[in-house]
């Protein structure tokens, strides 16, 4: 055997045992065991029955004030690499609010990652632009994503170089929102920036702080992924019991995942999810939560998992206000059932033109990118990077939309493709196929059953 032929087979054995035994970790085969103590709740007898309420939810803001710079290397470095239509989220957030207090919601629900990176200018004008819903007498509660506190990436942009700005801390961040959600809390956990509201009589908002911002350091890199400590489990589960004694119901709302919304997910983004996923998303079902709203992917998406005994749970993920299509969500809760009704509002932004569709294709050129340096870092051909990467944006596109459509997904052709291409293909493939797959329910527009 010719030894570069010899290399290439040792190589790519180092690279599927690599992925594997990360898929296993991953996935828990590795590590069976949730890393904290949960008690879950035994099933309740009688059923359960809300009250009938409207509300909208909007998340992933990432709100921009364009004093912070608008021009230069750095700031296109910047959007180069994100797929956020950064100097357009002051006008997305004034056209989103304007839906809202058109659409007759009775509060609102902000899942996180209200700024950019948790400058303080962009906290402000946040705060200032929610109070026109306050002021309308609609109520807003909000939960802080892993962008907006404590975070190490707060930057102004001048030519070639990024200059630190101010950014908030956990207690301003508090402060700054004293109005949506922490300065009427029923409950406040002591450890983190998680409370209880509770918007109409026996409905009650257990808002969760799953960031891990106090991680953060100084010059560091911002901490993606989200947790709980025990002592927030500790909390939710008091929570939880005091709704049941006192006959509230309950939904959830967080930043990070609680429900994997595509098979693959964790593999591939595990800092997406918070960590144990499936155990907190099983407290939380035992205690007849039926629903947490949640964001930070980024796409349109509804997760049902189904916990056995200890009940049920729909992750209902709102894609980004700040990345197209810029979707808003509105909610009717009644009885036993919650009807969801989905608008976007990148089309509405600038009438008359094409920003719509340029934004759409932004995202697309964007992912594409990514998918493209993954398959060039394993030394696939420039060529078949690209081919492999116009396979998978379209994925996340999708995803993105919701409700994907099977029977739009790209057919690749391995003739394409060298061996060396193909096996790296091999390990990539999950990440379209689990994106274009779309298990009940819908996930922009659906009626889902609270009770069974």
């Amino acid at each position: 055997m010719k030894s570069s032929t010899r290399t290439l087979i040792l190589g790519a054995l180092a690279v599927l045992v690599t992925l594997s035994v990360a898929y296993l970790a991953v996935t828990g085969y590795l590590e069976s065991l949730p890393n904290l103590e949960y008690a879950m709740a035994e099933p309740a007898v009688e059923s359960t029955t809300y009250p009938e309420v409207s509300f909208a939810v909007m998340s992933d803001l990432h709100y921009y004030d364009t004093s912070l710079g608008t021009s230069g290397e750095a700031f296109e470095e910047v959007l180069g690499s994100d797929r956020k239509l950064l100097q357009e989220t002051a006008d997305l957030l004034d056209l989103a609010i304007d839906d809202v207090l058109a659409s007759g919601a009775d509060f609102v629900l902000v899942p996180g990652d209200l700024t950019k990176d948790g400058e303080v200018v962009n906290h402000d004008a946040v705060s200032a632009a929610l109070a026109r819903l306050v002021e309308a007498g609609v109520e807003v509660y909000v939960v802080p994503g892993n962008h907006d506190a404590n975070n190490p990436e707060a930057f102004e942009f001048s030519g070639a170089e990024k200059i630190p700005v101010p950014a908030v801390s956990q207690e301003e961040f508090a402060e700054v929102y004293r109005d949506f959600g922490y300065g009427e809390a029923l409950m406040r956990d002591e450890t983190s920036l998680s409370y209880v509201a509770e918007p109409v009589d026996g409905l009650w908002i257990l808002a969760l702080d799953s960031t891990r911002s106090d991680e953060n350091e100084p010059g560091g890199e911002e901490v993606t992924g989200g947790a709980f400590t025990q002592a927030q489990v500790d909390w939710i589960e008091e929570v939880l019991q005091d709704a049941r004694a006192e006959g509230a119901t309950v939904i959830g709302m967080m930043h990070h995942g609680v429900v994997e919304h595509w098979d693959g997910q964790a593999k591939l983004h595990p800092e997406y999810l918070v960590e144990d996923y499936p155990w907190v998303g099983e407290l939380l079902a035992s205690y007849g939560v039926r629903v947490v709203f949640t964001g930070h992917y980024h796409a349109q998406d509804i997760a049902l998992a189904d916990y056995g005994d200890s009940g049920f749970l729909y992750d209902i993920e709102t894609g980004s206000l700040a990345t197209a299509p810029c979707p808003i969500r509105y909610c009717e809760l009644s009885g036993d059932e919650l009807a969801v009704r989905s608008e976007t509002i990148v089309d509405r932004l600038k009438p008359g033109t094409d920003f719509g569709e340029e934004a759409r294709a932004f995202v697309l050129a964007t992912i594409a990118s990514e998918a493209y340096d993954v398959s060039r870092g394993y030394n696939v051909a420039e060529d078949q990077s690209r081919y492999i990467a116009d396979h998978v944006a379209p994925a996340f596109v999708a995803h993105y939309e919701g409700d994907e459509d099977l029977s739009a997904k790209p057919a690749i052709d391995n003739s394409k493709l060298n061996l060396w291409g193909r096996f790296i293909w091999s390990q990539q493939r999950y990440v379209a196929d689990g994106l274009w797959a779309d298990p009940e329910p819908a996930d922009n527009d659906v009626v889902l059953p609270l009770t069974e």
